[in-house]
C-alpha cells in the first residue's frame, strides 16, 4: 500500500497550525514567574474561549470513534457513553464548578488535601493519575489506527508525531496553548464531522435498508440493571475529571464556569450526531463493492475503526481529508489536556504541598514542564506497545466512580467527614471492586452477585453503583463514629493519629458552611504545621 499522498500533507498543515497557534500563545506565559498562570491561565478565561476549551476535552478521538462503534455494532440504546458523560458534564456545571471556583482551588484535589491533610488527602489522586495517562495513551492509539487506514502510514509514527506537537506547545504555554489551541482544534471537528455526514449516508455503496430494524439496537433482557449501572458510571464518575476542571478553575469567575460547561456539554452532544450517523452509515454499507481489501465480515477487532474505514472509502477525498483533520484535532485536543493535568497535579498536590511547600514560582513552573513530558512520554509508550489500554482505562473509569465520586461528595458537601472515613471508604470501596472482577483485564471475580453469569464471567447486578455506594456509607459511619469517640474522649487523643479532634475543633472555630479559600487553606495549613509538627500530615 502506498501513503495516500493528499491526506498525508492536510495532516502536516493541521499540525503546523496547531503548533503555531501554541507557540504564538505561549509567548503569554514566556517570561511569567507565575506558576498558577501556567497551570489555570491566571484565571482569566472568558466564557468564548472557556466554552471552546471545556468542549474541546469531552470531544476526544476516543468519544468520537466510540460513539460512531457502539452506533453501528450495537444500535442507539447501547451508544451510552455521550448521554452519560454529557449529562455528567452537565451536573459538574451546575453542582460542583461554582463551588470550587468560588473558593479559588487550582486543582479539584486541593480541597482533599485542605480537610484531610496534605499526605492522607493526596491518597486519592494516584487513581485519577492513572486514569489520565490511560485517557491519553488511548486517545493516541486511536489517531493511530485512524491515520493509518486513511494514509497508509505507520500508527507509530502518527502517534509519535501527534504526542510531540502536543507537548512542545503544552510545554511552551501551559493552559493559555491548550486552551487556544482547543478553538482552532474544535473548529475542525465540527467542520469535519458535519461534512462528512451526507456524503456518508448517500454513498452509493450504503443502503439503509439494510439496518431499518437494527439500528435502534435493544437492551436484553437481564441486562436491565448493568445497563442502569453503566449510566450511573458514565453520569456520576463524569463528575470526577480533572482536566474539566482545569478549565473550570481557570475561568475569570464561578458564572462564567456554570455557563461555559453548561453550554459545552449541550455542544459536546450535538456533535456526537454526526459521529452516529458516519456509525450508522458504515454499519449499511456493502464493503463487498467498495475497495476495502481487508476480511470480511468485518472482524471484532477492527469494529473500532468504522468512522475511519466510513471516511476512507465511502466519502470523496477532500471530505476524507476533512474528517481526518476533524479525528486528529479531537486526539490532540484530549491527549494535550491530559499532559497538562497530570502535571498539574504532580507539581502542586505532591511536589510543593508535600515535600517543597516553600517552592518558588520558577522552580514550579520547571516541574511542571518536567512532568508534562514524562507524561506525554508515558501516554506515548503505552499507545504503542500495551495490548490493553481500553481495559486499563475503564478499569480507572470504574476506580474513579467508585471511589472519587462518594469522596467528592463528603468533601464538599458534608462536613462531618474527616480522614479516618476517607481511609475507610476508599479502602473499603477498592477492595470491593477489585473482588468483584473485570473480564476486560481478566480479574476473576472472588465477589458473585445476584445475576452472576459463570460462563461469561458477567455481573449483571449493578455491581459498580453498589461498590459506590458501600464507600459512601462507611465513609460517612467512620467519620461519624471517629468524631464521636475522640470527641466525648471515649478514645485518647493519643490515639488521633490524624489529628482530626484538633482540626475539627479548629473548623468549628473559623469555617463558614462552606470551605475556605485556597489562601485561607496555606494559612491553614501551615499553622497545623506548627502546631503539630507535621503529624498526619
Amino acid at each position: 500500500m502506498t501513503v495516500n499522498v493528499p491526506c498525508l500533507v492536510a495532516v502536516i498543515l493541521m499540525y503546523l497550525l496547531v503548533l503555531v497557534i501554541g507557540v504564538v500563545t505561549a509567548k503569554k506565559t514566556h517570561k511569567s514567574q507565575n506558576s498558577e498562570e501556567v497551570m489555570i491561565a491566571n484565571r482569566s478565561l472568558g466564557f468564548g474561549v472557556a466554552f471552546f476549551t471545556l468542549t474541546a476535552t469531552m470531544v476526544c478521538g476516543g468519544f468520537i470513534n466510540g460513539t460512531a462503534e457502539f452506533a453501528a455494532w450495537h444500535g442507539l440504546l447501547q451508544t451510552q457513553a455521550p448521554i452519560g458523560y454529557c449529562i455528567g458534564f452537565f451536573l459538574s456545571g451546575i453542582f460542583f464548578a461554582p463551588k470550587l471556583r468560588r473558593e479559588k482551588y487550582i486543582t479539584m484535589f486541593d480541597p482533599f488535601q485542605f480537610k484531610y491533610g496534605r499526605k492522607m488527602g493526596s491518597l486519592l489522586i494516584f487513581p485519577h493519575l492513572f486514569g489520565d495517562v490511560f485517557w491519553s495513551a488511548t486517545v493516541l492509539a486511536s489517531l493511530g489506527a485512524t491515520v493509518s487506514i486513511i494514509v497508509d502510514l505507520d500508527p507509530t509514527l502518527s502517534i509519535i508525531v501527534s504526542a510531540l506537537v502536543a507537548v512542545i506547545y503544552t510545554f511552551l504555554g501551559g493552559l493559555y496553548a491548550v486552551a487556544y489551541t482547543d478553538v482552532i482544534q474544535l473548529i475542525l471537528v465540527a467542520i469535519g464531522l458535519v461534512v462528512a455526514c451526507p456524503f456518508a449516508m448517500t454513498d452509493q455503496h450504503v443502503n439503509l435498508d439494510n439496518i431499518t430494524s437494527t439500528w435502534v439496537g435493544e437492551v436484553k433482557s437481564g441486562t436491565e440493571w448493568l445497563y442502569l449501572d453503566t449510566y450511573c458510571l458514565l453520569i456520576l464518575g463524569g463528575t470526577t475529571v480533572q482536566p474539566f476542571y482545569q478549565r473550570i478553575l481557570a475561568c475569570k469567575s464561578a458564572r462564567v464556569a456554570v455557563i461555559s460547561t453548561c453550554m459545552a456539554s449541550l455542544f459536546s452532544f450535538l456533535l456526537s450526531i454526526p459521529a452516529f450517523i458516519i456509525g450508522v452509515a458504515g454499519s449499511a454499507a456493502d464493503w463487498n463493492s467498495t475497495d476495502y481489501t481487508g476480511p470480511l465480515p468485518i472482524p471484532e477487532e477492527r469494529r473500532s475503526h468504522i468512522l475511519p474505514m466510513t471516511l476512507s472509502y465511502l466519502v470523496p477525498l477532500p471530505v476524507s481529508i476533512i474528517g481526518l483533520g476533524a479525528i486528529s484535532a479531537a486526539s490532540m485536543s484530549s491527549a494535550d489536556s491530559c499532559f497538562l493535568s497530570t502535571a498539574t497535579v504532580i507539581t502542586k498536590n505532591i511536589y510543593k504541598d508535600i515535600f517543597r511547600n516553600n517552592a518558588s514560582d520558577r522552580e514550579l513552573m520547571w516541574i511542571l514542564r518536567i512532568f508534562i513530558v514524562i507524561s506525554g512520554t508515558a501516554g506515548t509508550v503505552i499507545a504503542i506497545y500495551a495490548t490493553s489500554i481500553y481495559g486499563l482505562f475503564v478499569l480507572c473509569s470504574d476506580l474513579l466512580y467508585v471511589i472519587l465520586f462518594p469522596q467528592m461528595i463528603g468533601v464538599l458537601w458534608i462536613r462531618l467527614t474527616n480522614t479516618y472515613g476517607m481511609v475507610s471508604g476508599f479502602v473499603v470501596a477498592l477492595i470491593i471492586r477489585i473482588l468483584s472482577g473485570d473480564p476486560t483485564l481478566n480479574i476473576p471475580a472472588v465477589i458473585k452477585y445476584p445475576l452472576y453469569e459463570e460462563e461469561t464471567g458477567t455481573q449483571l447486578f449493578p455491581f459498580r453503583t453498589f461498590c459506590m455506594a458501600c464507600g459512601f456509607v462507611v465513609l460517612i459511619a467512620a467519620s461519624a463514629l471517629t468524631n464521636f469517640l475522640f470527641s466525648n474522649d471515649y478514645l485518647s487523643i493519643k490515639y488521633d493519629i490524624f489529628n482530626c479532634r484538633r482540626q475539627r475543633s479548629h473548623q468549628n472555630r473559623n469555617w463558614s458552611k462552606d470551605p475556605p479559600s485556597l489562601g485561607a487553606e496555606d494559612a491553614l495549613l501551615k499553622l497545623q504545621d506548627m502546631k503539630s509538627n507535621g503529624s498526619g500530615k
